[in-house]
């Protein structure tokens, strides 16, 4: 049998302690991407195994009407596509703290990683390349968020035709949204990030194959290296003076 190290073993408990008071609202956003999948053209097995394959629910969306409209599958696969390009930013984010790992264990982080995942774990603040209990984190983070979102999804899907679509659940899971954001705004320069994200997704709303997540996660991504820039330089100023190297912007 397979024994983990206690770090990581941990390491994984403290995850799960990290992402449990979103997995209500990862449960709500999956079940409702669930119903959404029951109610479009594809038959259970097929949604039900695009959910497994694919593990993200914007694209999933994003997917179902081009499905519906019967359009070719390379227009299909080039939205999600797009739609996840966010990932590669994720994944580049990543490598840093993981790249002494083999190329196997690095697909199976990749594969597990999530948008909300990829945050908490961001916010541990956790030195690059080896430490104990780290990947033990991530998982636990991870996995749970994983397997609450299968679990809601499949209960969506099998379940979905018995929900009325006067119900809303759209809207409903647009809602359950917007605790798991703010929980993640911790910092002044991140509500700006996550402003602007907003801003730029809102204006750019129409065009084409949801292009305006990916201009959203793009922006966010400039401003954050501009405000993690002006953070180093005010801390390199400080520095001599006495005053602690860390950034006022940690604390507030």
């Amino acid at each position: 049998m397979l024994r983990l190290p206690a770090a990581e073993r941990d390491g994984f408990a403290a995850g799960f302690r990290i992402i449990s008071p979103l997995l209500p609202a990862i449960f709500s956003w999956g079940l409702v991407t669930g119903v959404a999948m029951s109610k479009s053209v594809l038959t259970v097995p097929q949604a039900i195994g695009m959910t497994l394959m694919l593990y993200a629910g914007s694209a999933q969306l994003a997917s179902l009407p081009l499905f519906a409209a019967g359009l070719p599958l390379w227009t299909i696969l080039l939205t999600v596509g797009i739609v996840n390009l966010r990932f590669v930013i994720f994944s580049a984010a990543l490598q840093p703290h993981f790249s002494y790992l083999s190329l196997p264990r690095r697909l199976v982080l990749g594969y597990v990683n999530g948008d909300l995942g990829f945050v908490m774990f961001m916010n541990q603040n956790f030195a690059t390349g080896y430490v104990p209990g780290k990947e033990g984190t991530y998982y636990g983070i991870t996995l749970s968020n994983w397997v609450v979102w299968h679990v809601s999804s499949v209960i969506g899907i099998l379940l979905g035709a018995l929900v009325p679509d006067t119900w809303g659940l759209g809207f409903a899971g647009t809602l359950a949204l917007i605790p798991m954001m703010v929980h993640t705004i911790t910092t002044r320069s991140t509500l700006l990030v996550v402003t602007l994200a907003s801003v730029i997704g809102l204006l750019a709303f129409d065009l084409p194959y949801r292009l305006n997540l990916v201009l959203g996660v793009l922006g966010a991504l400039a401003a954050g290296m501009v405000c993690d820039e002006l953070a180093a330089r005010r801390a390199k100023k400080l520095a001599p003076a006495g005053k602690p190297s860390a950034s006022r912007e940690s604390r507030s």
